[in-house]
């Protein structure tokens, strides 16, 4: 593969010049008789015209000129094949923070994977501009998610070097290789101060979008949906199905950690519980033509009460669905604020292979909501601050934060009722952070006690799989941590790369140090928690599902809300 270097190297100057004046004859070809056309049509028109596009020359030349200016007089030689990558960097950066370059090498790379037996860690993340990897969501019985890798985890390192600022391509280049090799990532997460390192096997990612579908009760069936895929919307009608031939007269719908995907899946599965020909989604550009998404077929839940579960991870296209849903009164909102990426990406090919992706249009709900959280173009670390600020204000005090919303940013549903604009889905209940919560479980939900599971297991999981790996319902049923089992557990936590440790009082605030008294009032919470993961382990995400469920503060407060989603349903009626 030839590098940039390698291409410029023999003549430096002459080669970006014929490239530009190339450029300038393709548009001079592609423009000039229309707007001589224009010119003659209509005076007016044809000189605004004239003007833009002479505008656009001017810009054009004097970029080459400066182009051309470095690559002859600056003191260093310069390689002109990255400084023409830093100069359309440097465009995208006075842009929003989702446009984004892909270089031809990585590009190509990342197509090249797919042709043999090629693997990953199994996790969807994003990497916005200058920042590290942000894990949006682990896939459903990767690697990843047996390690215990979580939404809202920041990977800094890949094999103890940094990939933090180095962008999304080249991260997925370096956690991307054969499968059943190896692979070290380092964490931070939220809540634990130390980083710490988790070694991985890759393997073929398992790619399905409904990660759970199940009956609660005699009439309460659950799905989850981690993204919008091709398969999605099939999937989705394959589960309603099922759960409706099992007596399902309500649905509770899980879109946290939803990744978002493909707009048309999105569309597709808010059709089936949207009557009539209800606007779904608008997608509003510049030089893309506007477009309206409406409900189109007679759908088969468009009656029933739903209550969709969101929170900080729920990103694009599971807010158009929440979006949707909502400014309907179709469905209840439970949970916390969503994410808030309401543009639409698309990708245009460069001459040597690279890309840009970059904005072409907006989404708006139905009732006039921009999904995407406000910035201000180029001001990157500002556009992280406000989004983190509105998600953790939201969450605290969520009366207070809707009070603070300007009249401006309140919209109004189908049948009167009172929402909120600037960024991201309000739900219509938050569940609000318990600051009473023991210091242990905000560890526990946290994810900073998984390591001393995961320890536990590694040392005895060839005696667990023998005895229960064929006795699903028998574990989940009555599975219970013996006292011996209980005591190596939290053994193997002291020896974890963050070490957990037990005192008689005054646990230290800065380690994961806990009282003996936190850990035995709550030991039933913690026990559940420690059970869901280890179902997981051995049959994966469905039948932990309910078990992690069981335990869920945001799913078990969702169930107190049915008589009010039952009230929307009969609006709908």
């Amino acid at each position: 593969m030839c590098s940039p270097i390698t291409i410029f190297s023999e003549r430096p100057s002459a080669l970006p010049r014929l490239i530009l004046t190339r450029v300038f004859m393709k548009i001079q070809r592609r423009y000039i008789l229309p707007i001589t056309l224009l010119f003659l049509a209509g005076g007016l028109l044809g000189a605004s015209f004239g003007r833009y596009f002479s505008d656009i020359t001017e810009d054009l030349r004097k970029l080459e000129e400066a182009f051309l200016l470095i690559n002859r007089s600056y003191v260093d030689s310069v390689d002109p094949g990255q400084a023409a990558e830093h100069a359309i960097g440097g465009m995208l950066k006075s842009l929003d923070p989702h446009s984004s370059y892909i270089d031809a090498s990585a590009f190509k790379e990342v197509a090249e994977t797919f042709q043999g037996s090629f693997g990953g860690i199994g996790i969807w993340f994003q990497v916005l501009d200058g920042d590290t990897a942000r894990v949006v969501s682990p896939i459903e019985n990767g690697p990843s998610e047996k390690a215990g890798i979580r939404a809202g985890d920041r990977i800094i390192a890949v094999n103890d070097t940094s990939v933090i600022g180095i962008g999304e391509d080249e991260v997925k280049r370096r956690l991307k290789g054969p499968v059943g090799t190896q692979v070290e990532v380092t964490i931070r997460r939220l809540g634990i101060q130390r980083p710490f390192t988790v070694p991985l096997t890759r393997d073929l990612i398992p790619l399905y979008s409904i990660t759970s579908s199940y009956m609660v009760d005699d009439i309460t069936g659950y799905i989850r949906i981690s993204r919008f895929a091709q398969s999605t919307y099939a999937e989705f009608l394959q589960a309603l199905d099922e759960l409706q031939g099992q007596g399902m007269e309500r649905l509770l719908l899980d879109l946290r950690d939803n990744g978002g995907g493909l707009m048309q899946a999105a569309v597709a599965i808010v059709d089936e519980m949207l009557a009539g020909s209800g606007h779904i989604v608008s997608t509003i550009g510049r030089s893309v033509p506007s477009e309206i998404y409406v409900a189109q077929r007679t759908g088969r839940f468009e009656t029933q009460p739903i209550i969709v579960l969101v929170n900080g991870n729920s990103i694009s296209a599971s807010e158009i669905v929440a979006g949707a849903l909502q400014d309907h009164d179709r469905a209840l909102l439970v949970g916390q604020r969503t994410f808030g990426k309401g543009l639409v990406q698309n990708q245009f090919p460069l001459p040597d292979g690279s890309r840009l992706q970059i904005t072409t249009a907006r989404y708006y709900t139905p009732s006039g909501r921009l999904i995407q959280t406000p910035y201000e173009e180029g001001d990157y670390e500002g556009y992280l601050e406000t989004k983190l600020e509105g998600l953790s204000e939201a969450y605290r005090d969520p009366e207070k934060y809707a009070e603070s919303i300007p009249d401006s940013l309140k919209f109004t549903t189908t049948h009167g009722r009172t929402i909120f604009g600037g960024g991201g889905i309000m739900p219509d209940h938050v569940v609000e952070g318990d600051s009473l919560r023991p210091r242990i479980l905000h560890a526990l939900y946290g994810g900073a006690l998984f390591e001393t599971f995961r320890l536990w297991f590694e040392s005895n999981e060839q005696a667990l799989r023998t005895t229960w790996e064929d006795r699903t319902d028998e574990f989940v049923n009555d599975f219970a941590f013996s006292t011996a089992q209980w005591d190596a557990l939290w053994i193997s936590g002291a020896s974890a790369q963050v070490p957990v440790t037990f005192v008689v009082a005054d646990p230290s605030t800065e380690e994961l140090q806990f009282t003996f008294g936190e850990l035995n009032e709550n030991s039933e919470t913690i026990r559940l928690y420690f059970k869901a993961l280890l179902g997981r382990q051995l049959y994966g995400s469905r039948t932990a599902s309910p078990l992690f469920n069981a335990i869920d503060e945001t799913f078990q407060e969702s169930l107190l809300f049915w008589s009010e989603a039952e009230e929307l349903a009969l609006l709908n009626r």
